[in-house]
């Protein structure tokens, strides 16, 4: 503890409590979205579902970039435009119905409207994230950085989990609308907490701040590499089945499971399930080999949306959340062991940065599949649960796809 106290700077603990709510307003405006477009700005399933994977997956293509931009502003200038741009982007979201923008809907379609500001708050959330992870570098002694980067993950998932509870109590108590003005509030508190409190941590020595050009330089790098452009693509299949617990549950439970279900409320269950099981999974799945972890984990939350079949109610939805959590745990820490590992030497900040991809490619492409599904099995056929047999293909064959590509294509310099 004495440790604790004495090996962080300041900075590292501002920084750290504002992505906890910069965190929490995320996934408040996520656990919302779909049925707030659907419901109130009343878009079509397929509409709402798109969008809302756009929302979600946005931010991390620009993420690649965002770590470029916060070294050349500085992360103090960084953080506070990030808030910025994070509160008015909330807020607008949560105007788009109101009155004062009439002439705005007037003069441009509400799709392309909603469009540009959705993808608003990823500009901010890309110069968060990188701000964040560098100050915990920057600020901690080296003698508890590992404490610290375990001090952030606890609090990313304490505002994962606090997010949708916020949602929840906000559309019980008021208007889904006022969902996403308390986000734009709680990183707007976040903008005047950096202006005041957060001092610009010291420059490692090991870090060297490299150009946009640079930045684009190793982006060629990477994609340039068939074999791990194959292996962000087959996992993206990943990501295209995790990100359906915001994209279409919300809608599927309030459609045809229960019109008074609290949805929100639901998604917590994944962040706690992380919060609670992360040790424990990854002390038992230590002794398996990184590879098979990820193939083992992407197998997990495939088959988990098969409780949701078999039983479709509340209780059990909120089984298959914690299922598809234990498959999130089980292969999150080994991807990236394993992407560390596959960077050639020197290029391990390069690869990690593209890491994320996966995730944004899942989530976009998840709103379309998710949108066409619950509309082809819920509108047009009155078949509802073959929605989840369609998802669980998805897992399954990106489990298939990932045992293929461990056997024929992994680099031989690789372990498995």
């Amino acid at each position: 503890m004495r440790e604790i106290r004495t090996g962080f700077e300041r900075p590292f603990w501002v920084a750290n409590i504002s992505e906890l709510f910069e965190r929490l307003s995320y996934y408040a405006a996520f656990a919302s979205l779909a049925r707030y477009l659907h419901e109130t700005l009343n878009f079509r399933v397929e509409q709402a579902s798109s969008l809302t994977g756009l929302f979600g997956g946005l931010v991390w293509f620009l993420a690649v970039f965002g770590g470029t931009v916060a070294d050349r502003l500085g992360f103090r200038r960084s953080l506070s435009l990030a808030y910025l741009i994070l509160s008015c982007s909330y807020f607008l979201l949560g105007s788009l119905g109101s009155p004062w923008l009439a002439p705005v809907r007037n003069a441009v379609p509400l799709v392309v409207l909603v469009t540009f500001v959705l993808m608003l708050p990823a500009l901010g959330v890309a110069l968060v994230k990188p701000c964040v992870v560098g100050t915990t570098a920057r600020a901690s002694k080296e003698n508890v950085r590992s404490i610290g980067y375990s001090i952030y993950y606890t609090l990313v998932n304490i505002g994962g989990a606090t997010g949708p509870y916020v949602a929840s109590w906000v559309h019980q108590h008021l208007q889904v609308e006022n969902v996403f003005r308390v986000a734009a509030l709680s990183v707007f508190a976040m903008f005047f907490a950096v202006l005041l409190w957060f001092k610009e941590p010291r420059r490692s020595s090991e870090t060297q701040t490299v150009s946009l050009a640079q930045s684009a330089k190793n982006f060629w790098v990477v994609i340039s590499n068939p074999r791990f452009m194959v292996f962000l693509l087959i996992f993206s299949g990943y990501w295209v089945v995790y990100w359906q617990e915001f994209i279409i549950l919300p809608l599927y439970i309030h459609d045809y499971v229960d019109p008074k279900a609290n949805t929100e409320l639901l998604l917590i269950s994944g962040p706690l399930t992380v919060i609670a099981l992360q040790l424990l999974v990854s002390f038992l799945t230590q002794r398996i080999p990184a590879f098979r972890a990820i193939t083992l984990g992407t197998l997990i939350s495939g088959l988990a949306w098969l409780i949701l079949i078999a039983h479709p109610t509340v209780p059990m939805a909120v089984l298959t959340l914690i299922s598809v959590s234990v498959g999130e745990i089980t292969q999150s820490p080994r991807y990236y062991e394993y992407i560390s590992r596959l960077a050639p030497p020197g290029q391990q900040g390069t690869y990690m940065g593209f890491a994320f991809l996966p995730i944004g490619i899942g989530s976009l492409i998840g709103g379309w599949f998710g949108g066409k599904l619950i509309h082809h099995f819920g509108e047009v056929t009155h078949q509802p649960e073959r929605i989840w047999w369609a998802v669980i293909a998805v897992g399954v064959s990106t489990a298939a796809l990932l045992w293929i590509y461990d056997k024929t294509m992994r680099p031989a310099t690789v372990e498995p």
